[in-house]
């Protein structure tokens, strides 16, 4: 089962992309599957990294305030929100990163 639907084509900045659909035709479902699970995680480490910093210098109660025992749970939190936004569909990172990948490995294949 290919990881982009057989009956739509990509698109990429509001055009089809020719590229990446001749590129899904050289690649098995297979490494496609990986390459989508490789560039989600990627996000997900991005995103986390991200969050890190932006509550980093929280101060208060909570989840995200700076009292003793927040800084493991804080960084578990994180962690999950990246995850979660990074599987419900992004930012965006991963589509790109999936796009490089797929074609990286079409034009090895050829």
């Amino acid at each position: 089962m290919s990881v982009i639907p057989t009956n739509t084509t990509p698109m990429i900045n509001g055009r089809p992309d020719l590229a990446l659909t001749e590129a899904l035709k050289k690649v098995s479902p297979q490494a496609q599957q990986k390459a989508k699970s490789a560039s989600q995680d990627f996000e997900a480490v991005f995103l986390n990294s991200m969050f890190q910093q932006m509550f980093a210098e929280v101060k208060g109660e909570g989840p995200f305030g700076a009292t003793e025992g927040t800084g493991p749970w804080r960084s578990m939190l994180t962690d999950e929100y990246a995850k979660g936004i990074s599987r419900s569909g992004g930012v965006g990172i991963s589509d790109d990163v999936f796009r490089t990948l797929i074609i990286q490995q079409a034009a090895r294949a050829s």
